[in-house]
């Protein structure tokens, strides 16, 4: 007779999230849920995800079926939970299907004009709902995880219904990926959520006389990450808590943060497609290329010894958009030029366009959002920015590592964690700055813009760059561990 093995199974682990990428995406969170639960897969889990009925996830996912009805639900009149798999990756994927929260135009969050949907609330409340029901093994009786992984507000109900749940039997982990958003709504709609009463207490769902959502996953989840190391000591204090630092605090050693990683099935400029030509580390040449065709995509003047900076953001002031206007003067007297692609505070698109209009030929603005032309501008230009005031993670700064594309970042969050500055010249990677003024940022366009004229020292550092590991591989040994912890108790 064989002895028992001592292995322990492989956990079985159930992400919630309202966007994954490439079906659904408005930022980093889309990128996240689309790679690390095939990582987690490669590392021995049996991962799925569960996310919303929009038209785009739907549609696209593929051998569907019906896993059970739930009936009405949130003012749904009909709710189908079915399961299918991703087109892209083939992970088991449910779906909520439920037309009338939904299936309608627009984005995830907002309808086209940018106003949010007002029944929000409903909407992300079944997604917990119905997220903490499957973990509880009521929806699919052929599968329950062991772990439930909540990510953002939008998911962060599931916590509280299943702290709510008399079975306890998942234990729950919820990561912040941007505590600036917390779903808030009024606090008299506490009643459509059918939880407890004590849950809307200070101690629950309660801020301000608001609900915020955000605080269903910070007060039950059993453990609470966020996506980089040096953020999850941020979100402790007032500075980057947003008010829910105390809260943070309260959750002591339960809080941690787990570096993202780059998908380099989609991030690798040796494959891929959206380059006019490819290149890596033994074949840089092709770079210079694809600059060359992204300063004629976008009507910059084709100068190869002009430094080429890249923004690819949400045109935000958190992401440091107003600083880079403010700094425009000191990088254009540099004789650099600028590229960037994004789209949110109307103001500072209207900023960007005017200045791309006063300096044709050096300073081009794409308003909207285009994947494929985000790749272009990452592997053309010569420097990609995120001058953030605050950042969790950050992937761009990422890419611009695979890419060979030196980030210049402000040093919060994961960017202080990935990139080191220039003045470590053994070691540097790229460009930092510290105070969140355009002085601190001039200065740092203007050594980057000094440093571009120096090809070989450019070049070394380049390199090093590209040979940086950021891969999901180790972010899934350090949730695989993590699990354990929450299913421990």
């Amino acid at each position: 007779m064989k002895p028992a093995s001592n292995r322990a199974a492989p956990p079985r682990v159930l992400h919630a999230a309202a966007e994954v990428f490439p079906l659904v995406k408005t930022g980093g969170l889309a990128d996240v849920v689309a790679a690390l639960p095939p990582a987690l897969e490669r590392a021995g889990a049996e991962t799925r995800l569960l996310l919303p009925g929009l038209p785009a996830i739907v549609d696209a996912l593929e051998q569907q079926r019906a896993v059970c009805e739930i009936g009405p639900a949130f003012g749904a009149a009909r709710v189908t939970l079915r399961r299918g798999q991703l087109p892209s990756s083939h992970l088991p994927a449910y779906v909520i299907d439920a037309p009338y929260l939904y299936r309608r135009g627009g984005g995830p969050y907002q309808d086209a004009s940018g106003v949010d949907w007002p029944d929000n609330l409903q909407r992300f409340a079944l997604l917990g709902w119905v997220a903490a029901h499957l973990a509880a093994g009521e929806l699919d009786a052929a599968w329950a995880p062991d772990v439930l992984h909540a990510h953002d507000w939008h998911a962060a109900l599931a916590c509280a219904y299943m702290a709510a749940h008399p079975s306890g039997a998942c234990r729950s982990v919820f990561t912040v990926h941007n505590l600036a958003y917390q779903g808030h709504f009024a606090l008299a709609d506490f009643a459509l959520l059918g939880l407890p009463a004590s849950f809307v207490a200070p101690s629950g769902l309660e801020f301000h006389g608001r609900l915020a959502l955000m605080k269903a996953g910070l007060q039950f989840a059993r453990r609470v990450t966020t996506v980089s190391p040096t953020h999850a000591r941020e979100i402790a204090t007032p500075e980057f808590g947003f008010g829910l630092d105390g809260v943070i605090r309260d959750r002591g050693a339960d809080v941690s943060g787990i570096l993202n990683g780059v998908d380099g099935k989609v991030w690798n400029p040796q494959h891929d497609p959206a380059l006019v030509v490819n290149y890596g580390a033994e074949a840089l040449a092709g770079k210079l290329q694809c600059k060359r065709a992204l300063q004629r995509e976008a009507g910059l003047e084709p100068r190869a010894e002009a430094p080429l900076f890249g923004l690819v953001s949400r045109l935000t002031a958190q992401k440091g958009v107003d600083l880079l206007l403010a700094a425009l003067p000191a990088l254009l007297g540099s004789g650099a030029q600028l590229l960037v692609l994004g789209s949110g505070d109307r103001a500072l698109e209207a900023a960007l366009q005017t200045a791309a209009h006063a300096h044709p030929g050096r300073v081009a603005a794409r308003i909207g959002y285009d994947e494929a032309l985000a790749h272009r501008l990452i592997a053309g230009s010569d420097v990609i920015l995120v001058p953030s005031r605050f950042e969790p993670c950050g992937l761009t700064q990422l890419y611009g590592l695979r890419y060979g594309t030196l980030p210049l970042v402000r040093r919060v969050g994961g960017l202080a964690d990935t990139v080191i500055d220039a003045g470590d010249a053994a070691r540097a990677t790229g460009f930092v700055f510290d105070a969140a003024t355009p002085e601190a940022l001039s200065d740092a366009l203007l050594r980057a813009a000094g440093a571009f004229r120096g090809p070989e020292a450019w070049q070394t550092m380049m390199l090093r760059a590209m040979a940086q590991d950021f891969s999901w591989d180790a972010a899934a040994a350090s949730y695989l561990a993590l699990y354990a912890q929450a299913a421990a108790g």
